[in-house]
């Protein structure tokens, strides 16, 4: 068992779920975030157990970040890993096609968004001695599709920022590390395979990928799981991708 708690930013979504199941089998207890996912979040509690704590966070108001490390951490007593799953639903326009409040709303959910909750979490971490960051970002960085800029963009700020955490933190024992996913068949990208291109320009995706199937939820969780763990406890500053060979 990790020492303390964990804590997921966008726990409610499809992909937080799936990274909360697999959290909630190796650390004492899982708090996950939500804004509006209230309903999902008390269900997913309901079924992982009492170690759960459905907290309410809105990126979007920095006091509401606050509030929700300071609740999980007075609640479970330390949060020693803090997963952000957070992102916003995008139709992949062409960067010809992106307006300026478009760039403001992902840039303020996920990138100022992160930017708080590292603000409030890095207090957190050195006063407990330890503690560490794990993202969840896109292979778009490494393998970019056209029309994943509005997407691709604000999460490649995220893996630079948390590359200067693992760099500036790292002597208080701090860790941040990325997990970058291909195209998976959970949470958006769910939604993706679902309603956005055809059924063909799929399974043409699909055939460009060395394992010949699109990823799971729970192919996530695990490598999130892993940096998030004392297994990791050499590893910071670095991008896992995990796209089943979607981008070699």
């Amino acid at each position: 068992m990790n020492r303390g708690s964990a804590f997921v930013v966008g726990g409610s979504g499809g992909l937080g779920a799936a990274i909360c199941r697999t959290l909630a089998s190796e650390w004492a207890g899982v708090a996950i975030g939500y804004r509006s996912g209230r309903a999902k979040a008390d269900a997913l509690a309901a079924d992982i157990g009492p170690g759960a704590l459905p907290v309410h966070c809105d990126l979007a108001d920095a006091a509401s970040v606050s509030a929700a490390i300071a609740r999980a951490a007075s609640h479970f007593g330390e949060i020693g890993t803090l997963v952000f799953a957070s992102g916003v639903e995008i139709a992949q326009p062409f960067v010809s096609k992106i307006t300026e409040p478009d760039w403001r709303e992902v840039i303020e959910t996920e990138l100022i968004g992160f930017t708080r909750i590292v603000s409030a979490a890095l207090p957190l971490f050195r006063r407990q001695g330890h503690g560490n960051f794990v993202a969840v970002v896109s292979v778009a960085t490494y393998c970019f599709p056209p029309g994943d800029a509005l997407s691709a963009v604000p999460k490649a700020a995220i893996e630079v920022l948390g590359r200067a955490i693992a760099k500036e933190e790292g002597r208080y024992n701090i860790r941040a590390n990325m997990v970058a996913p291909g195209i998976i068949d959970a949470g958006l990208g769910a939604a993706f395979l679902k309603d956005l291109y055809s059924p063909e320009i799929w399974e043409t995706q699909r055939k460009r990928i060395a394992l010949q199937r699109f990823g799971e939820g729970g192919d996530i969780a695990d490598a999130v799981a892993f940096l998030a763990s004392g297994k990791a406890r050499y590893i910071t500053g670095q991008t896992i991708i995990v796209d089943g060979g979607f981008s070699l």
